[in-house]
């Protein structure tokens, strides 16, 4: 309850954030390309340091590395704040902390989700998995609602002490934590020692190499029509801030709703076949986009893909710790990490789409992309589609 709890609080803070820093970009630059830009900073240190992050989390006391993690997201948004408030930020600024911050989640994510198995075991891993999607997604529903508001009031200078304040509550919410887990690994190996073991379980876990993969692509094609919102919102739709905000709150609150529909099923017995269904109905979705001129309509689809994007996250996590031992699942956790940290490749590549064929059309040709590949998937891999 308390890891939940200070989840949802800090996705406050994160999803504040998120629209703050594509909407800054784009107030700042003008540029499409250069939201792509900024998402990738924020994203290219999960590529970078994936594989870090898990070897670290297979050492670390994950219960105490969690607090400082999140104070240290804390610090680098209250030095965005001093920078706005000052009147002295540049772009090379915002993007630097945006770096930073990535540094941080990257290590923060990959060691919180082998927490949440830590404390509910391998019975009860896809619904805790589920609740930390659902903590994540209701926390982002307010803080981006909240951020469209200050942003179009106070201004994003305030809205960045707001996120800091959020993250510093956070920690200490979880300094209320006491046990390490039911499941949490007894003896720890170095770093040194898990980075060198990481080559071989990759070598011979197939089933985890090929869900890194297919987490990469969903990210790369799927997960980057967040870059987008921000043109949606000012110039396909003529939302403003307070528009992307409700957007924003709209995608979250239908991946609640994706979640709540996967932990219902329970210890469903074909979660393997249920990915490449629901990455076959995320790209359908991203296709609708491109015949979306009505605000209702768009933030229907919004709230669809959103639901398949987090109801895939919660599967695929659940799925790469399920296959390894107690002892590799940091590492497991690291390879999600890694993968996700394709999405630089995704944003930059979304940004040049939509300079040249829009927002709707770039969209377009990622979700034909990724339905087609839902579908061979499920055709070509036999045995990850027979994964209980």
């Amino acid at each position: 309850r308390l890891l939940w709890g200070s989840t949802v609080i800090q996705s406050v803070g994160f999803g504040m954030e998120r629209i703050s820093l594509g909407w800054l970009i784009f107030e700042m630059t003008d540029s499409v390309f250069m939201l792509g830009v900024a998402s990738a900073a924020n994203m290219a240190p999960f590529f970078f340091l994936g594989i870090v992050s898990g070897a670290v989390a297979d050492w670390a006391n994950r219960r105490l590395f969690v607090r400082f993690l999140i104070l240290a997201c804390g610090v680098s948004a209250g030095l965005m704040a001093l920078l706005l408030l000052t009147g002295v930020v540049q772009v090379w600024h915002v993007l630097g902390l945006a770096v930073l911050t990535g540094i941080i989640s990257a290590f923060l994510i990959t060691v919180r989700q082998a927490y949440i198995y830590d404390i509910t075991g391998p019975d009860h891993a896809l619904n805790g998995m589920a609740l930390s999607s659902v903590s994540n997604s209701l926390g982002r529903i307010g803080g981006a609602l909240l951020g469209g508001v200050i942003i179009s009031i106070l201004g994003i200078g305030v809205q960045y002490l707001v996120v800091t304040a959020s993250y510093g509550f956070a920690a200490v919410v979880l300094m209320g934590t006491r046990d390490v887990g039911q499941a949490a690994v007894g003896e720890r190996s170095s770093v040194v020692e898990n980075l060198v073991s990481y080559v071989q379980l990759l070598r011979v876990n197939s089933i985890l190499m090929t869900l890194m993969l297919m987490t990469a692509a969903i990210e790369i094609f799927g997960f980057s029509h967040h870059t987008l919102l921000p043109v949606f919102a000012r110039d396909v739709l003529g939302v403003g801030a307070i528009g992307l905000g409700v957007m924003t709150a709209v995608g979250h609150t239908g991946g609640v709703l994706g979640v709540m529909v996967l932990a219902n099923l329970g210890d469903f017995r074909r979660k393997g076949l249920l990915v490449f269904v629901i990455t076959t109905a995320f790209g359908l979705g991203l296709m609708a986009f491109s015949i979306a001129t009505q605000m209702l309509f768009f933030l229907a689809i919004l709230a669809w893909i959103n639901g398949c994007a987090m109801s895939l996250d919660t599967l695929n996590r659940t799925l790469m710790q399920a296959n390894v031992t107690d002892e590799q699942r940091g590492r497991a956790m690291g390879s999600w990490t890694f993968s996700i940290g394709t999405g630089p490749v995704g944003m930059l590549g979304v940004g040049a789409l939509g300079g040249v064929l829009g927002a709707p059309g770039a969209l377009l040709v990622n979700g034909a992309i990724l339905a087609f590949l839902g579908v061979s998937a499920a055709v070509g891999l036999p045995k990850m589609r027979r994964l209980p």
